[in-house]
């Protein structure tokens, strides 16, 4: 992805890589404000970046697991021992434990590890620029698009999610609007796509998460385009908290709502998004916003950080092999 450093300079690289042992990623929890790297020089650190959220989204959580495995290899550590760290990070994220057993049975039959780590990178992103391909498609000269969360370049590692068809559409030039929704409680949208927008130099505007159904009815919002952190066989689909409300909204006001995502989100165990894992994050990401208490000191909060958006309300789910609809994921599995 193309970054404008704090120096000036401009310059192409990835949200997260692997340099002489040591897994680096750009810190998600400093920007806008600031440009950081990040360096886990061990596969606790790489656990805590993961549980930490200085790496987040689905795709670039499974690209820095698969490094972390590839360093604790070349440490010496045990491969059942690192695989086990890190799977108890994040409970949503299919791509988490998509990336882990391929890691692990890579190692265990022998595979150079950081190979293989570089290999996965490579075709999860190459997978996600496909994804841009498909969906570009579906964009019209002149759309506003609206966007839930980060499914960007960061979140994978390059290109994004949900992004890929927006990104494409700019570079070949059509005149497109997005729509930032904020993203409470951690403002993934307000901080992090919003900034990436910026970087691609496409116009936007930053939208309270309460703000979507406003502009919907107003006509507005051409289409929807979000990402997703782990897929069900029906087609339900967990993403970021708040999915759930744009595409119901969506669909009462006839808006196009499409997911986007590699094969390595899909969960081809689970029947439905009943059975997805939900995350409950700490409430103090509620309560506070950054070091500021937000709320009186006597009062709790609840912090679920996914929900699930039925099948019913999803026009299509666009993957690096095309474009499906929720019933037609069967086809993906073979």
């Amino acid at each position: 992805m193309r970054i404008l450093t704090p120096d000036g300079e401009e310059r192409e690289m990835r949200a997260v890589w692997f340099d002489d042992g040591i897994v680096k990623m750009i810190d998600q929890r400093k920007l806008p404000a600031k440009f950081e790297i990040f360096e886990a020089k061990s596969v606790e650190d790489v656990a805590y970046a993961i549980k930490d959220m200085v790496v987040r989204g689905a795709p670039a959580i499974g690209i820095t697991a698969a490094y972390g495995m590839a360093q604790a290899a070349l440490q010496n550590r045990g491969i059942n021992e690192a695989y086990k760290i890190l799977r108890d990070t994040r409970p949503t994220a299919h791509d988490l434990f998509y990336a882990l057993n391929l890691m692990r049975d890579a190692i265990k039959n022998g595979g150079d590890p950081v190979s293989m780590a570089e290999k996965y990178a490579n075709d999860i992103i190459g997978r996600c620029e496909k994804i841009g391909e498909h969906g570009e498609k579906l964009i019209s000269d002149g759309y506003k698009i609206l966007t839930h969360c980060n499914a960007g370049a960061l979140a994978v590692g390059d290109w994004g999610t949900a992004t890929a068809p927006i990104r494409k559409a700019h570079r070949n030039g059509k005149k497109i609007f997005v729509w930032v929704d904020e993203t409470r409680p951690r403002l993934q949208g307000a901080r992090l796509t919003a900034w990436e927008m910026v970087q691609e130099g496409i116009e936007h505007a930053i939208i309270a998460d309460n703000a979507a159904g406003y502009f919907m009815r107003k006509g507005e919002i051409d289409m929807v385009i979000v990402g997703a952190d782990r897929i069900a066989m029906n087609g339900d689909v967990a993403n970021k908290i708040g999915t759930y409300e744009k595409a119901v909204v969506a669909h009462e006001n006839g808006i196009p709502f499409y997911v986007a995502a590699p094969i390595s989100t899909f969960d081809f165990s689970l029947k439905s998004g009943d059975d997805i894992p939900i995350e409950e994050r700490t409430e103090e990401e509620v309560l506070f916003c950054r070091e500021c208490r937000i709320a009186p000191k006597e009062s709790r909060a609840r912090n679920p950080a996914f929900d699930v958006t039925p099948a019913k309300y999803i026009t299509g789910i666009i993957t690096e092999m095309g474009i499906f609809r929720p019933d037609e994921i069967e086809i993906l599995r073979r």
